[in-house]
């Protein structure tokens, strides 16, 4: 509720606030994926790929990028209707030009990586890996989807109370908002992603 207060008490910027929350949102889903691709491209790399450590991080990167671009979409789409709010109070200009704002957001992505790269993804069963990985980009996505859903509606001038509301609830019943989309929030791993159903259990 901090933002709240800062808006509406100390006149903070609304906009650098919606902002930040999409870039943390963005920052976080990015470095998933960041940390997930070493694994992926492990264990699907072929006899005959070249094992030069330049052409290994030149695929990592681009894969990277074509995650990103393709999972983080939702967050891509969001940026649409919050255009008017950010170029209204010149928002890329004001960021640009404050070294402080700068080292705040690099220091939010840094931290973001620094924690998806702790988590263990890389040394996870794939099962437990399915599973912390769907609850961790799902809980992102839902999170895009709703900004979207406010915005689109019209709300930005309570976006910054209801994305905070929104957050505090996710933060503290995950579980809840995973089982209104996705189903049994503790079989993530289980479920097929296309169909929503099981996936029959071999003999």
């Amino acid at each position: 509720m901090i933002p709240v207060v800062g808006i509406y008490a100390f006149g903070w910027s609304a906009a650098l606030t919606v902002f930040n929350y999409w870039f943390d949102g963005f920052a976080a889903l990015a470095a998933i994926i960041a940390a997930l691709v070493p694994r992926a491209l492990r264990e699907t790399a072929k006899k005959t790929d070249s094992q030069a450590l330049p052409l290994k991080i030149i695929r990592g990167v681009v894969t990277w990028i074509f995650l990103v671009a393709f999972v983080g979409l939702p967050y891509w789409i969001v940026l649409i209707p919050l255009q008017p709010l950010f170029q209204g109070s010149n928002l890329l200009n004001q960021i640009a030009h404050s070294q402080s704002l700068l080292l705040t957001f690099g220091a939010i992505a840094a931290s973001r990586f620094w924690k998806a790269l702790q988590s263990g993804y890389d040394l996870m069963p794939d099962r437990m890996l399915t599973q912390r990985v769907r609850w961790d980009v799902y809980l992102l996505i839902i999170r895009a989807i709703a900004m979207f859903m406010m915005v689109a509606q019209g709300l930005y001038f309570i976006l910054v109370p209801l994305m905070s509301l929104f957050l505090t609830y996710m933060e503290i019943w995950p579980e809840r908002v995973l089982g209104a989309v996705a189903g049994d929030p503790s079989r993530l791993w289980e479920y097929d992603p296309e169909g929503g159903k099981p996936k029959p259990k071999l003999p």
